[in-house]
């Protein structure tokens, strides 16, 4: 089964997927890059420091074999002086320690970045089942560590061994020379040898890295059905959206055809477009487009219009024109100034006619647009 389930793992993380897996700390680790990151820095901490390190050690053995006579019987005075001297040798190698601790700390955020999570120390009593410890030691994982172990005491190992082969001739040299001498020599000797191992782990690092990167991903892969689980939770289902979306239309049309009762004229097409505007001449720059719709959506929109006495005009150019470049519940462009102000003076005297029971003024014929704003300008009407 877990095989049919890997085999089934075809995708790759989806970013929500990577992002919880960090969150829970599991993110891709590898020790020999720590283990080479340590080793490198402290051999060349002391390669640098060699002298540094002399001076430091000479006056500790100095201080360590110089007793006054008077004290030389005194054992009150051993646990004190031998803090002295624990403390001066923790100051003494304080710099390759303190180098080797920035980059135990350094080498997992070149691989992963900084990240702080307790997850990881909250008990996990499944890992106490001693099948799933056989599991992991007799998987691909346990296989893979076993082979680097192999390679890395065979690398490391056989680079040391080489070193100090080479190097026996200036070992057996130290000691013919002073203290002093062997002393620097040795820091200098042991030194140059960790970088030399440390350049032999470069071949486990460079193999160890590229495999916990993709092992990593590998046990983050999804299936088809998590990829399209995920999608339904992070953008909802697509029917659910759907008809969320019909549901707003429904409402947005709904307080449309409110608006057009409160409109100051319709202009249409006749039949295929039909455009309500408003216009407060107090809190309004420009006239409003409150309502507009193409062919049932424009038969409603003048049903409304003639059942609240808003005037209707025929104008087609103005009504393409309007459609197509007035947004609803925008100011008409600029462009459609003069065609509209037509159109208001219209309403206007039409008003005043009504109010005086006067003979009703005539309708504005051929009212012209602006050329390029009728979307069917050369096509006809």
């Amino acid at each position: 089964m877990a095989e049919e389930n890997d085999l089934e793992r075809t995708e790759p993380a989806s970013p929500r997927r990577l992002e919880q897996a960090r969150e829970e700390g599991q993110i891709a680790r590898s020790q020999e890059l720590g283990a080479f990151a340590v080793m490198g820095t402290a051999g060349l901490a002391v390669w640098l420091l060699g002298a540094q390190l002399l001076t430091g050690f000479v006056g500790l053995m100095k201080n360590g074999l110089t007793l006054p006579a008077g004290s030389a019987f005194e054992t009150d005075g051993m646990l004190a002086r031998l803090g002295e001297q624990g403390g001066a040798g923790f100051f003494t190698i304080a710099p390759v320690l303190l180098a080797a601790f920035i980059a135990a700390i350094a080498a997992p955020l070149m691989l992963n970045g900084w990240l702080f999570t307790a997850k990881p120390l909250q008990p996990d009593f499944s890992r106490l089942n001693p099948m799933n410890g056989l599991g992991r030691i007799f998987s691909v994982g346990g296989l893979v560590e076993l082979l680097k172990a192999v390679i890395k005491v065979l690398v490391v190992g056989g680079v040391a061994a080489l070193v100090l082969w080479q190097s026996l001739d200036a070992v057996v040299a130290l000691t013919r020379e002073s203290a002093s001498g062997a002393i620097s020599h040795a820091a200098h000797l042991v030194g140059w040898t960790l970088i030399l191992v440390v350049g032999g782990m470069v071949l486990v690092v460079g193999v160890d890295v590229p495999f916990q990167l993709w092992n990593h991903a590998r046990k983050l892969r999804m299936s088809l059905d998590e990829v399209k689980r995920e999608n339904k939770e992070t953008e909802g289902d697509p029917h659910i959206k759907a008809r969320i979306r019909s549901l707003q239309r429904e409402a947005a049309r709904k307080r449309m055809m409110a608006e057009v009762p409160k409109a100051d004229v319709v202009i249409t097409n006749p039949t295929h477009y039909a455009v309500a505007l408003s216009y407060r001449e107090n809190s309004m720059r420009a006239p409003r487009v409150v309502a507009k719709g193409q062919n049932i959506m424009a038969a409603r929109i003048r049903e409304l219009a003639a059942e609240h006495r808003v005037p209707v005009l025929e104008a087609p150019p103005l009504a393409r024109a309007l459609y197509r470049h007035a947004e609803l519940g925008d100011e008409i462009p600029e462009t459609l100034y003069t065609a509209v102000a037509e159109v208001l003076a219209y309403v206007f005297q039409l008003r005043q006619s009504a109010g005086r029971r006067g003979v009703l003024p005539l309708p504005p014929e051929h009212i012209e647009v602006p050329a390029g704003l009728d979307p069917l300008e050369g096509e006809g009407t």
